[in-house]
């Protein structure tokens, strides 16, 4: 038995362990951290994933929430559309400017490197922080720098996330790291929730610590800490990143296709844990 699903669906150990025709799952999105893989792994069950084709689509929301929490975007339509603009005001709404400032990106595999790509765009400093450094030539196109994590939390005025979520990046973003970032800084996350401490994040925003963040996914989602939903300098939207018709119709193709390979008797193309094969 295969099973194709979306990535918000967790498949648990004990969901493994009640499915005993179950040889492969075929997971449609590139995260496959709702998945228990050790348990896959131990019953030889194949899993695989949609990586690539939803790189440009997830790096156009992180920007459009870069964008939104610098300039208050959501914040002005609901003030429009309540009725509450009774003329032009100097000193309303002033936002962040984003050409001339530093983006800094955790992670920088393909979403990262086309995030950096858009900040480019806007005349933006390229700062990045990864495990291991990006090539060369990949690296002079984007004018990108590497940094350690220190310098990357300290000199980014925008920091976007786009690790995947493991063991060691669980909370690596916490009340240690978000105190050194500058106190007009905005933080973006459209990898996985739990890579940011989401209490931690809170105290940060409400006590002025960092201006804002601009969050597309959750720490125990879809539930959002209750604090979030009354900050104004954050936007929050509902784990939209690769939503447009164009990417989730080929995300369900590559999906179909690892299918179709594995019930060939083939080595699907995307194969998250190829142990399970030798």
């Amino acid at each position: 038995m295969a099973l194709a699903m979306p990535c918000g669906q967790k498949v648990s150990g004990e969901a493994i362990a009640g499915a005993s025709k179950l040889r492969m799952i075929a997971n449609i999105g590139a995260g496959y951290d709702n998945i228990d893989l050790d348990a896959c792994n131990a019953r030889r069950i194949i899993v695989t994933n949609t990586p690539d084709v939803l790189s440009e689509a997830t790096a156009d929301i992180a920007f459009a929430l870069l964008i939104s929490t610098a300039r208050h975007v959501v914040e002005g339509d609901r003030y429009v559309r309540q009725g509450n603009w009774p003329h032009w005001q100097w000193n309303f709404l002033w936002g962040s400017d984003l050409h001339g400032k530093t983006l800094g990106l955790y992670g920088c595999g393909r979403i990262g490197q086309a995030m950096a790509r858009r900040g480019r765009g806007f005349s933006m400093r390229i700062l990045y922080h990864a495990r291991h450094r990006i090539d060369a030539m990949i690296e002079k196109e984007l004018q990108a720098e590497l940094v350690d994590r220190e310098t990357l939390q300290r000199e980014s005025d925008f920091l976007s996330v786009h690790v995947p979520s493991t063991a060691e990046t669980r909370h690596s973003i916490g009340k240690a790291e978000l105190a050194l970032m500058k106190p007009s800084a905005v933080i973006i996350n459209t990898a996985r929730g739990n890579i940011i401490d989401e209490e931690a994040l809170v105290q940060a925003l409400s006590g002025g610590q960092i201006l804002g963040a601009g969050l597309d996914v959750f720490e125990n989602e879809p539930k959002v800490h209750p604090a979030l939903i009354g900050m104004s300098n954050v936007t929050l939207l509902p784990h939209i990143g690769s939503a447009t018709a164009e990417t989730r119709f080929k995300m369900a193709w590559l999906a179909a296709e690892n299918l179709i390979a594995f019930l060939k008797g083939q080595r699907p193309p995307n194969l998250v844990n190829p142990q399970v094969l030798d």
